[in-house]
C-alpha cells in the first residue's frame, strides 16, 4: 500500500508534531499544509469539511481523512509500521495503548497546562501559584514515567513504539522550560536516547519562540 500523505498542522504544535514524527520515522512521503496558530485557515469551510472541531492535526491518506492526533499515529503505525511502531501481538500492543491512553489523559493534560501558564501567557499575568500547582502536577506523571522506564529503554519496553512518540513529544519543552527539574534519571536517558533519532530532532527540536507570551493568534 503506498501512501498520499497530506498532514494540515503547524509544526510548533506538539499534537501535529505526534503525527510528523510517526510520518518522518516511517520514512513516508508526505505534502504539508500549514494552518492552524499564525497560519490561521481553521475556521474555513473546507478546513471544517475535514475536521469539524476545528483543530490541528488532520491527516490525509488518499479518501480516508483522519483526526485527533494519536488516532493518526495509531493508524499511520498500523498501515505502514508492521515491522517497527505497530506490534502485531495484541499482549504487546495493549503495553503501547496503555502508555498512549495514559499520555492524553494523565500526563499531557498536566505538562501542557503547565507549558499555557508559564510560556503561552504572557509574563504580566502570570500566577505563580498556578503555576506551582500545575508545576506539582507535571511532576506527578513524571515521576510514574520515570519508575516505567527504569524497567526498560522505552516506553513500553526494549524498542521504540508510537507509546514513545505520544509521550515524547513533551520533553524538549519540559527540559527548556525555565523551570525547576526534580532528578528524573531515567526520562533524562530516554531524552538523550531520542535525541539520536533524526526525526525527533528534526521534528520535536522546533522552536516555539512564536508561542510564547501569546494565549491567542
Amino acid at each position: 500500500m503506498s501512501p498520499n500523505l497530506t498532514l494540515w498542522g503547524r509544526k510548533n504544535s506538539c499534537n501535529v508534531q505526534k503525527t510528523l514524527w510517526t510520518i518522518e520515522e516511517l520514512g513516508l512521503p508526505y505534502r504539508h499544509e500549514p494552518v492552524g496558530g499564525s497560519f490561521g485557515g481553521l475556521d474555513t469551510p473546507a478546513y471544517r469539511a475535514l475536521n469539524p472541531n476545528g483543530v490541528v492535526p488532520t491527516l490525509q491518506d488518499g479518501d480516508l481523512t483522519v483526526w485527533e492526533s494519536h488516532a493518526t499515529v495509531r493508524y499511520l503505525a498500523a498501515a505502514y509500521g508492521g515491522d517497527t511502531l505497530w506490534r502485531a501481538d495484541p499482549r504487546q500492543r495493549a503495553i503501547v495503548d496503555q502508555w498512549a491512553d495514559w499520555t492524553a489523559t494523565t500526563f499531557q493534560p498536566a505538562w501542557i497546562n503547565l507549558f499555557w501558564l508559564l510560556v503561552r501567557t504572557p509574563k504580566a499575568q502570570h500566577d505563580a501559584t498556578a503555576i506551582a500547582a500545575a508545576h506539582a502536577r507535571t511532576l506527578t506523571p513524571l515521576r510514574t514515567l520515570d519508575a516505567n522506564l527504569a524497567r526498560h529503554p522505552y516506553v513500553a519496553g526494549e524498542e521504540l513504539s508510537y507509546a514513545d512518540i505520544v509521550a515524547g513529544v513533551s520533553l524538549y519543552r519540559w527540559f527548556t522550560m525555565d523551570i525547576e527539574r526534580p532528578a528524573t534519571p531515567n526520562v533524562e536517558a530516554w531524552y538523550q536516547l531520542l535525541q539520536q533519532r533524526r526525526a525527533f530532532r528534526d521534528v520535536v527540536m522546533v522552536d516555539y519562540a512564536e508561542l510564547v507570551g501569546r494565549l491567542a493568534f
